[in-house]
């Protein structure tokens, strides 16, 4: 018999049971849609943690006092494990390869303007802060050389700091809020850069290095040496390949530095972005596989219902299987007719899951600060997954059918 002519006789089956077959083409159709919507939003979330990291910059490595342990901060802070302004001129004059550097010391202000009041991060950086982070200002203008060397009482804000601390419309730009009692004037408003897997990063203002170091957080940013004390270096390289060079050669600078011995560990932790990332989409990677997994459990449920009405509709049909038996039918065309049932009502499942899970991905992107991705690989693993699902829930009805006796088939009432 004819492919179509199996089709065509499987929707007249279907068709005679419409709410029946409805309800178990659901099953294949919830498991569908949820296989599909969160395979996109794990991919939308890996998409948009690499995003994050592009956008504070390519090629990055920061390095902070302290050793990074695993699931903790870093330890070790304190009076022996500090990073200083000659640490970093040192790696800048030493190391070679490195395309551009920056450097900032960050403490926490309270903001006043007015009656509002607001308590974030303060960064005091370098003015090569804001190409080596790529975070350039929307409104004004960012920290320069002049005001570094001047000790200059100016702040550039964050747009969460904007809206904590004036009024909706008022312009920032020119106007003086008081850090820590200290009066700045606000010289520009950065761009945003929204909400990331480490944050409000908007939650921030940076001011000159130097002011930050010998006028607002003096005592904090001096060691007991007097030495200027650092939170974090950045530095830029031109390839990836540069990268693991630079990060060998200041570590080898900075270990000199703090006349580390041989047999003594790093003072101190270099993070690669590029590790990060890596790490990240490691985790995202195993955290999509593992809710895709638990989505595919609601298509098992839906293909044992596929079995379940199948397995009826051969004890409802067993007198038809009898009647085509005696005029001729062979075991191959039964087996053949109910298994293509069992396909086409996995399939039509398949369909309208597919479209309930791109619709649901791409809703959720509406609640969250990321876009959902449904690649077309993931539509066509679920349309397969589906086919496969009735193929297989259907093979045991199918033979069952294709294995009964015409004679006592006739016979069953």
């Amino acid at each position: 018999m004819p492919i179509y002519e199996l089709v065509r006789l499987a929707f007249n089956a279907l068709g005679a049971n419409k709410l029946r077959s409805f309800l178990t083409t659901l099953g294949i159709s919830i498991g569908i849609a949820a296989v599909i919507a969160l395979l996109g939003i794990g991919t939308g979330v890996q998409e948009y943690i690499n995003q994050q990291f592009a956008s504070a910059g390519t090629n990055l490595l920061g390095i902070v006092p302290g050793r990074i342990q695993r699931g903790g901060p870093p330890s070790g802070f304190g009076q022996t494990s500090v990073l200083t302004v000659s640490d970093y001129r040192a790696v800048v004059n030493s190391v070679p390869g490195i395309v551009d550097h920056a450097a900032d010391f960050t403490s926490v202000g309270n903001f006043a303007y007015g009656s509002k009041t607001s308590q974030v991060q303060v960064s005091g950086v370098t003015p090569s802060f804001t190409r080596v982070r790529n975070w350039p200002a929307a409104r004004g203008r960012f920290i320069e050389e002049a005001d570094d060397g001047a000790r200059a009482r100016v702040v550039a804000l964050g747009t969460t700091v904007v809206k904590d601390l004036f009024e909706e419309g008022e312009d920032p730009v020119g106007q003086v809020v008081r850090i820590n009692g200290v009066p700045f004037r606000v010289i520009g408003v950065m761009e945003s850069k929204g909400s990331s897997v480490f944050g409000d990063q908007d939650a921030i203002a940076f001011i000159p290095l130097s002011t930050a170091q010998e006028r607002l957080f003096q005592q904090q940013a001096q060691s007991k040496s007097g030495e200027r004390l650092l939170s974090t270096i950045y530095l830029q390289a031109a390839s990836d390949d540069d990268r693991l060079f630079i990060q060998a050669a200041a570590r080898t600078v900075l270990r000199e530095q703090h006349r580390l011995r041989p047999d003594q560990e790093d003072d101190f932790s270099i993070i690669s972005q590029a590790e990060l990332i890596e790490t990240f989409g490691a985790v995202t990677s195993v955290l999509t596989i593992f809710l895709g997994a638990i989505a595919a459990i609601s298509l098992l449920v839906g293909g044992i219902g596929v079995m379940n009405i199948m397995l009826v509709s051969v004890t409802e049909r067993t007198r038809e299987i009898g009647l085509r038996k005696a005029i001729g039918a062979t075991s191959s065309a039964i087996l053949s007719q109910f298994l293509i049932e069992a396909v086409v009502l996995s399939m039509i499942g398949g369909v309208i899951g597919v479209a309930i899970g791109i619709g649901g991905a791409l809703s959720i992107s509406n609640f969250v600060d990321f876009q959902a991705v449904v690649q077309p690989g993931a539509v066509l693993l679920a349309v397969g997954f589906s086919a496969a699902v009735g193929l297989f829930f259907g093979i045991y009805p199918a033979r069952r059918a294709s294995l009964l006796n015409p004679i006592e088939a006739l016979r069953y009432e």
